[in-house]
């Protein structure tokens, strides 16, 4: 088995609230370190009442200085929505604070909506649609780091975080494969790219200081519980939440109540099946054959697994019976 991460999406069920959802990562963190989990990652999402982790560097700060062996970092940072100097700083305080354990995946998209994106930005709606400019950003951030460029941003020089791209398409992986960075590509939303995508990056890819063969992970979604039916059952609230995001109605994870009350629509249920089959529900015995399936079929060096239900201790039992089903070293001793 592949090395097993988390990206935690820090999820908000209804009628909870954001402290109750980062305590809840926090218990999280520290599970997955005595679990064994490679890497631990927060997602930067505004605006989404449901996503509690609008602002990575300052959750990173918390859930690192909970922890002591775990790498923890972004999955990702939006660069686009930021000025490379000030990620450059926040980044190199994070690794002068907990050395040889930060990591900074940058992403190209918003993360937001158009009208959260222009205020993030300070910019005029639209001027959104600028030409990309994502390519001299990552160049002005790298340099920060490498310390040569005009400004001297400390403590990011001597400071480096391991840097990823990340990707839902085959952009940025050409992008990393060129640089010779390890990617991350994002599988629990964008399955029909996956196999393209990391294609491309192992054509692209060019041996760097970084790296001297190309690294890959992507992130799926594993829902898994005792029993096939309890795993299908707890996995709806995610699905139910994501339809209504696609609805243009974002809004907190729902809990049973409301799931077994929705007004199920043959096209409700077409796009939930649809959504499901690119996603790993299950026992401990299914689950463990999605992921040897998925990590085969891929080729992938390292699978990050995100998983968002309504109770708190569910979503934590099922990361603990998917690292028993794979048998993670850890996990035996960790129980």
């Amino acid at each position: 088995m592949v090395p097993l991460s988390v990206l935690d999406l820090v999820p908000v069920a209804d009628g909870s609230s954001a402290t109750d959802a980062l305590t809840h990562s926090t218990r999280l963190v520290q599970r997955a370190e005595q679990l064994g989990f490679t890497r631990y990652w927060v997602a930067e999402h505004h605006a989404m009442p449901g996503i509690a982790s609008s602002s990575p560097p300052v959750l990173i700060a918390h859930l690192a200085g909970a922890t002591e062996r775990i790498r923890v970092g972004s999955g990702g940072v939006m660069l686009p929505n930021h000025r490379p100097l000030v990620v450059a700083e926040q980044f190199g305080t994070l690794e002068a604070l907990h050395p040889d354990r930060i990591d900074l995946g940058i992403g190209r998209a918003p993360g937001t909506d158009p009208r959260t994106a222009a205020a993030l930005r300070g910019i005029a709606a639209d001027r959104l649609h600028a030409p990309d400019d994502f390519p001299d950003q990552l160049v002005e951030l790298s340099s920060y780091f490498r310390g040569d460029a005009d400004v001297v941003a400390v403590p990011a020089t001597g400071n480096a975080p391991s840097l990823w791209l990340l990707g839902s398409s085959d952009y940025s992986a050409q992008v990393a494969g060129m640089l010779g960075l390890p990617f991350a590509f994002a599988h629990h939303f964008s399955s029909r790219n996956t196999l393209p995508a990391l294609e491309r990056y192992r054509a692209r890819f060019r041996p760097s200081a970084t790296l001297s063969e190309p690294y890959s992970m992507i992130a799926a979604s594993v829902f898994c519980a005792p029993t096939d039916d309890e795993a299908r059952e707890l996995a709806l609230p995610s699905a139910l939440q994501f339809l209504q995001l696609r609805l243009g109605n974002p809004r907190t994870l729902p809990g049973p109540e409301e799931v077994a009350g929705f007004e199920w629509t043959d096209q409700a249920r077409a796009f939930v099946e649809q959504r499901q089959a690119d996603q790993i529900i299950g026992s401990p015995a299914t689950v463990r054959a999605g992921v040897e399936e998925l990590v085969a079929r891929t080729g992938v060096d390292e699978l990050m697994v995100t998983t968002s239900m309504f109770r708190g201790e569910d979503r934590l039992r099922s990361y603990e019976l998917l690292a028993e089903a794979v048998g993670m070293p850890a996990a035996a001793t960790a129980a």
